[in-house]
């Protein structure tokens, strides 16, 4: 063969499938192991302030509603500066970003252990998602560089998998956490705790700067021909896409976008509401000790991860979106409802919690593959991206709407019973509003 170089044109390489194959295997086992452990750190660390509240709150007189207000201030910040975020990683690359985005969240986690007010607590949540904002959005950019399309739902959704198995983590660690360093250097069992799971992003920031690479072409760890096999790969895929913008304006005037954006925002009710209120919800059942706490807090994620298997395989299957979707979200609003009926029965509850969670866990990936076979091609990109925005405004309304009905009627079975109603009511909006036959790869 002639000898290869970067400047030999493209369509002259005789690239293989096979050769295709083996470049990005290479390129998975590089990066995904380093991302995927930077998600589930990350993860860990956004949710970690559900089991220090078991002990803060008592030690700060943080009541339930002002939880609620920190929880929110977070996606506060992280929403306004996620969008920035991203600019400014394509000007200075994903390394010197994520790099930065870890480093200062981890130092902001660590911080959260001085907290001594409610206002404290506000301003550091506010600021640890000013200091996240950018990170799940940039890595998924991030991919689109190494990855092409047809590769890149499967390397998406094992990053995705990380937020699970950081769920399925995170309560025990901060069960084994708080119960065995409390008097730490002087520190509270929430001060360690925040601390302990700082240190790890603040490392695992610095190792960024060393481990990845902005672009395929600046790897030392690809051969030149390697590096035009993506190359190729890539140049190929971005000439068949057809690319047009599409006022905001329209968008929002789309009935298509704001229905899924609110079935959207009715499903992450659920799982914001899981993610930060789940730990006081198990010691309202009579379980004290923080260890069991964290043990039973990680059952809803391991079912989650069996439900999504099943559940997205059935869908593709029988290529059906809708039903599957809105079942999913049912069980979770049947689950949450039944929660006060049998608030006494310590272990029908905890399996009314499991299941309920972790419908409203497997429900996201199984909407997300509704956009995409909903909306036109020149309304996807933009589209999909105001939908998750629009979903995203329950990360800031849910904590504070369960935290208010907590503080005001001193039931959380009273909170949970919104989220179901808020469930059931998404679930018919999915069913009323998207009928089947709008959606591309589904049986009308």
């Amino acid at each position: 063969m002639s000898s290869i170089n970067e400047s030999t044109p493209l369509e002259r390489l005789d690239i293989t499938q096979d050769e295709q194959k083996k470049t990005f295997k290479k390129i998975a086992f590089r990066l995904l192991p380093f991302l995927f452990l930077a998600y589930a750190i990350n993860a860990i660390d956004r949710i970690n302030i559900s089991f220090a509240k078991l002990r803060m709150s008592e030690d700060l007189l943080l009541s339930d509603a002002a939880y609620g207000i920190g929880a929110a201030a977070f996606f506060v910040g992280y929403l306004l500066f996620e969008i920035p975020s991203n600019l400014y990683m394509q000007k200075v690359g994903t390394r010197a970003t994520l790099t930065r985005i870890m480093v200062l969240w981890g130092i902001v986690t660590m911080l959260m252990s001085t907290v001594e007010s409610a206002m404290g607590f506000y301003v550091l949540r506010f600021l640890l998602g000013v200091a996240e904002a950018g990170f799940f959005p940039g890595v998924i950019l991030y991919l689109t560089y190494w990855f092409p399309g047809s590769l890149r739902g499967r390397i998406t959704s094992v990053f995705f998998m990380a937020g699970i198995m950081a769920g399925i983590v995170s309560g025990p660690l901060a069960g084994w956490i708080m119960s065995n360093f409390h008097g730490w250097f002087g520190l509270k069992d929430w001060q360690a705790l925040f601390v302990l799971e700082g240190i790890p992003a603040v490392i695992l920031g610095f190792f960024a700067w060393f481990w990845l690479v902005d672009h395929p072409e600046k790897a030392k760890w690809l051969t030149v021909r390697e590096k035009l096999v993506v190359q190729y790969s890539l140049s190929s895929e971005n000439q068949a896409i057809e690319k047009k913008s599409i006022p905001l304006k329209q968008l929002l005037c789309d009935p298509r976008i704001l229905i899924a954006g609110f079935v959207f925002f009715c499903i992450y009710s659920g799982t914001n509401t899981v993610a930060y209120w789940m730990p006081t919800l198990i010691k309202e059942f009579g379980i004290h000790d923080i260890r069991q706490i964290g043990l039973i807090s990680s059952l809803p994620y391991i079912t989650a991860l069996v439900a999504m298997y099943i559940l997205g395989r059935s869908s593709d299957k029988r290529l059906e979106r809708r039903w599957h979707l809105a079942l999913t979200m049912l069980v979770g609003a049947i689950s949450f409802t039944l929660l006060g009926l049998f608030q006494n029965e310590i272990v029908l509850s905890i399996s009314l919690l499991t299941l309920g969670a972790a419908a409203c866990l497997a429900a996201v990936p199984l909407f997300w593959t509704i956009p995409p076979a909903y909306l036109s091609s020149t309304a996807a990109a933009a589209g999909i991206a105001l939908i998750s925005t629009l979903g995203g405004m329950a990360a800031v309304l849910s904590p504070i709407l369960v935290g208010t009905i907590k503080t005001q009627t001193g039931s959380i079975y009273m909170a949970f019973s919104v989220i179901a109603l808020l469930l059931v009511i998404g679930a018919v909006t999915l069913l009323l509003g998207i009928p089947a036959r709008l959606l591309r790869d589904t049986k009308s």
